[in-house]
């Protein structure tokens, strides 16, 4: 009897922890309210303390990049989006991986086999929840991504497993009109 009442009181307290932070999920379009003033360029670093991420970012968007949350499995427009163009980093806007390195793996988050350089991601061990894991940075601004695992796909052999809240995509079309809109005024001057 007495094991029951553990098991019971087990699963009323971490149904009770999924309802406290199921505020973090409740938009998936949330980090799409307020976007950081930063351009998708690759640049200088950018260092702000957590108080400053805080104010510039979602609550969704903050507790994955800044707190190294998950989102749930599932519930990325992204996970199976096939549009052609270039996902960036929503907190900074660090380009991170072309859509033609995007596949779908089963995992219930958007992977990718290869980022789109080398230093578009920084990589760390992760030990946390007794697993040993890499988890994936975003090069420009150190917001938690996700992580990267060796089952994946030819040619690399990688899986990206990114949260998709804390991507940004920008399809090939109109990154091109950007682009010529730019070298216009370029030129212009």
């Amino acid at each position: 009897m007495r094991n029951y009442r553990l098991i019971y009181v087990t699963i009323l307290i971490t149904f009770f922890l999924c309802l406290a932070n199921q505020k973090h999920f409740m938009s998936k379009d949330a980090h799409l309210e307020e976007k950081p003033a930063f351009p998708n360029v690759d640049g200088e670093k950018i260092v702000l303390s957590n108080e400053e991420w805080k104010k510039k970012l979602s609550p969704e968007v903050y507790h994955i990049a800044r707190e190294k949350g998950t989102e749930r499995p599932w519930s990325s427009k992204y996970e199976h989006s096939n549009e052609i163009g270039t996902y960036y980093c929503a907190v900074c806007g660090n380009a991170l991986f072309e859509s033609d390195t995007k596949f779908e793996s089963g995992c219930g988050w958007p992977s990718f086999y290869k980022p789109i350089s080398k230093t578009s991601v920084i990589y760390a061990h992760d030990k946390t929840h007794g697993m040993h894991r890499t988890e994936v940075t975003c090069g420009r601004c150190g917001s938690h991504l996700g992580h990267v695992f060796d089952d994946g796909p030819p040619p690399t052999g990688l899986r990206y497993c990114i949260n998709g809240v804390v991507l940004d995509f920008e399809k090939a079309k109109q990154a091109e009109e950007k682009y010529n809109l730019d070298q216009t005024k370029t030129s212009e001057h």
